[in-house]
């Protein structure tokens, strides 16, 4: 899952930022609307956690030019202005929920994870590809039966790579879906995730296809070619 939180009192989005990723999110920080209006038009995200009172442009004309424009982006405005008026506004601006400052951050949490349920299919809690099972609302892994450790990059790119249904994943998919920004290009992060999963899983679960990418759960009579990255 991608989000965006746009929020110019920057201490607070890092700190968002921060505790969401720690819920193996991939997360982007704009610190004003005119930022956010350039990510959004480059960048498909689940959810838009949308301050109102943003400097450059207003939340509201943030909000108003994702609903104009059709996209699928879930906006959650997350604002102090508490009066029913203010909501009102706000949902009718294009806004899909609406949480006031201050809020408990597993509140957040979870109005986050049921709008991205809303942006995309019905998705199996469990996944099970090549004897890995994964669990999404426990966030457990386990091979033939034993549990296995997984960090939470891990644990996202498995995910992403399971749920592709024996599809080949590029790396910038892989990315797109599983990292936010932070991720340098070059750096090699995602080759030594891949590698990791591996050697936690074996070797045989994630396959190399030259020149494409990754996939799962290959196709069966396939020859296994290029098993390292």
């Amino acid at each position: 899952m991608r989000v965006l939180v746009v929020e110019d009192e920057e201490e607070l989005a890092d700190a968002i930022a921060h505790g969401l990723r720690r819920r193996a999110m991939a997360v982007d920080v704009a610190y004003d609307g005119a930022d956010a209006a350039d990510r959004l038009a480059y960048v498909h995200y689940d959810v838009v956690v949308l301050d109102r009172d943003l400097p450059g442009l207003h939340g509201d004309e943030v909000c108003r030019g994702l609903a104009e424009a059709g996209s699928a982006s879930r906006v959650l405005m997350l604002t102090a202005a508490a009066r029913v008026g203010d909501r009102v506004r706000g949902l009718s601006l294009g806004a899909d929920d609406y949480l006031v400052k201050p809020f408990a951050f597993d509140e957040l949490a979870a109005r986050i994870r049921a709008l991205a349920r809303r942006t995309a299919p019905a998705r199996p809690a469990v996944l099970e590809v090549a004897g890995v099972r994964l669990d999404l609302a426990a966030r457990t892994a386990a091979r033939d039966g034993v549990a296995v450790a997984l960090t939470r990059k891990e644990f996202a790119v498995l995910t992403e790579l399971m749920r592709a249904e024996g599809a080949t994943l590029s790396p910038r998919e892989v990315v797109a879906r599983a990292w936010d920004e932070n991720i340098e290009s070059g750096t090699g992060a995602l080759r030594v995730t891949i590698t990791t999963l591996r050697r936690k899983l074996g070797a045989e679960v994630i396959e190399t296809v030259p020149g494409v990418g990754y996939r799962v759960g290959r196709p069966a009579g396939a020859r296994s070619d290029g098993m390292e990255p």
